[in-house]
């Protein structure tokens, strides 16, 4: 589904690509950075204190969100002044790209961007040694660790329009609730191996975020009513 996205939506417009490259670099800084300090924080405690180190982990996910969120709205801030630069050169003082379709693409480049390392992180897994289950533990693990990168790539598509909306409208409740909802998504891995626990509220989560973004991007109540029922 991400690669139908990139396809269908964004690899025919070159500006759009270069967003899309842009956007996924700003996300792999902000996991760089995030993963600097988690991993200096470890470095720094007693490594035998297993309730400290499980706080690290919950505080460097959480960070890490946060993180993210900051560097979402400066790729924001960044677009905004390209817009400017872009209407500055046009000759009919139009931009070739509009802000909504920019949220989407740079949505699209953080989704990417995290779809791929987890994926790494699944194939590394992959390569052994030992056996998914081997001691008597889910043998689900890949299988829902795919699903689970799948909807977070449309996670952070959505929310990228959620979070560019807020920001062009000044409306801060939305980029809250983006927040809350990366926050929630993240902090439910921690109820793994109880995939149900983690995947069964990201992807409604998904659907409300999708239901919102369309909203905001257009599209009315009564043909998103018409979708769902198949009429």
């Amino acid at each position: 589904p991400a690669f139908g996205l990139f396809l269908f939506t964004i690899a025919r417009d070159p500006l759009r690509i270069i967003i899309l490259i842009a956007g996924a670099f700003f996300w792999l800084v902000s996991l760089l950075l995030s993963s600097l300090i988690w991993f200096i924080a470890v470095k720094a405690s007693d490594p035998r204190d297993e309730r400290l180190q499980k706080g690290l982990l919950i505080f460097g996910v959480m960070f890490s969100v946060l993180l993210q969120e900051a560097f979402r709205f400066l790729y924001y801030k960044l677009l905004r002044k390209a817009i400017e630069g872009l209407v500055a050169l046009s000759e009919d003082g139009c931009s070739p790209i509009s802000i909504q379709q920019m949220a989407y693409v740079a949505g699209v480049g953080f989704g990417l961007m995290s779809g791929a390392f987890s994926m790494i992180n699944l194939l590394a897994d992959a390569l052994g040694p030992g056996t998914v289950g081997i001691h008597g533990d889910s043998q689900l693990y890949f299988l829902t660790s795919a699903f689970m990168t799948m909807v977070l790539i449309f996670l952070h598509t959505f929310w990228g329009i959620l979070f560019f909306h807020g920001c062009e409208h000044r409306r801060w409740w939305e980029i809250a609730a983006v927040i809350v909802m990366h926050l929630i998504v993240s902090g439910s891995s921690f109820c793994n191996p109880l995939y149900v626990g983690s995947l069964v509220p990201s992807y409604m989560l998904m659907a409300a975020a999708a239901a919102w973004a369309y909203l905001l991007s257009g599209g009315s109540a009564q043909n998103l009513r018409r979708f769902l029922l198949c009429k």
